[in-house]
């Protein structure tokens, strides 16, 4: 049985290592290797079979950052003109292939890694105008609305093939995540998602699959309108559930014979339960639901984010590994 995580911090990783190097990220070429050398050693240590790694194109993006609120700088025809998308490519590769090639210099062997192009194409586009300026610009001006989810998508393809050709070897399994719901329903209606975002992931995920590798979406929130829909596009994988949206048998007995299906251990377990009772919950349901699923990899129900317990991790991961 896999054990599987879509992110995990490397505060918690120091932790779990008693090394110092999250920030070496940052550094230069030596720094970055080492921070994978103990970035890869981690998951090996935990007993996953892959290492995740993505590097999200937002954080490239000339004046973005309104996915995390507020307004972002296109609101106008005049500023989709003007926006660099040209310089696009040039400065995401500049900001990611030394690190893309340390990862595969430090993945140990008989490893690969799961990711690649970190977010999706509703993401971008809430980084870019911000979520209430999209409604306003759907209503105002919906040929902008619809040309901005095109752009987005040609722009994510062209960096998509420059990765499958240059790091596609290293990676066992694709992604990338595009939060589409909230806790009650979909963060956009179901014929948004239909007409401007599906196609563009139709796109990325028909030039995954032409490398001969799995797709893995990672999407939050209530995204049952639709899940239908994405399933068609023929992905292969799906992660991120929320116990209070939906428990994860429910997501087993929808689609469990159509896709596999990753987590499954809510996040609010292991930050308020003990970690005998956590690891007592995993072994429970992870026997469960590797018995009802037709492909199934235990995990959070999303990531482990710095404030998660290292107690209750340990303890999921311990779980885990009683069962195998």
């Amino acid at each position: 049985m896999p054990i599987y995580e879509h992110a995990v911090s490397p505060l918690i990783m120091e932790k779990v290592l008693d090394a110092d190097f999250a920030e070496m990220i940052n550094g230069d070429s030596a720094d970055i290797d080492e921070f994978f050398k103990n970035y890869c050693s981690f998951f090996k240590k935990m007993t996953y079979d892959t290492v995740s790694f993505e590097i999200c194109i937002t954080e490239i993006l000339p004046n973005g950052g309104a996915l995390m609120g507020g307004k972002g700088p296109i609101q106008t025809r005049e500023d989709f003109e003007q926006y660099p998308w040209e310089s696009l490519f040039d400065l995401y590769w500049d900001f990611a292939d030394k690190k893309f090639c340390s990862l595969s210099r430090n993945i140990p062997e008989g490893m690969k890694a799961v990711g690649g192009i970190g977010n999706g194409v509703f993401e971008i586009s809430q980084d870019l105008v911000g979520m209430e300026y999209l409604a306003y610009m759907q209503v105002d001006n919906p040929q902008l609305f619809n040309d901005l989810f095109v752009k987005i998508g040609d722009m994510m393809h062209k960096i998509w093939i420059r990765f499958l050709e240059r790091h596609s070897d290293s990676y066992a399994v694709c992604r990338f995540g595009d939060d589409l719901g909230f806790r009650s329903g979909t963060l956009v209606s179901p014929q948004v998602i239909n007409n401007n975002i599906i196609p563009q992931y139709e796109m990325i995920i028909d030039l995954i699959k032409s490398y001969e590798k799995p797709f893995l979406l990672h999407s939050c929130g209530n995204i049952f309108e639709v899940m239908d829909d994405l399933i068609s596009l023929k992905i292969n994988a799906k992660h991120s559930n929320e116990d209070s949206i939906a428990p994860f048998e429910k997501w087993i007995d929808l689609y469990g014979d159509k896709i596999g299906l990753f987590g499954g251990i809510d996040i609010d377990l292991l930050c308020t339960k003990s970690a005998a009772a956590i690891k007592q919950t995993v072994k429970e349901k992870g026997k469960e639901f590797r018995s009802k699923a037709n492909g199934y990899a235990l995990g959070s129900g999303n990531s482990i984010p710095s404030y998660v317990p290292l107690e209750g991790y340990l303890a999921m991961i311990e779980g885990a590994n009683e069962i195998r």
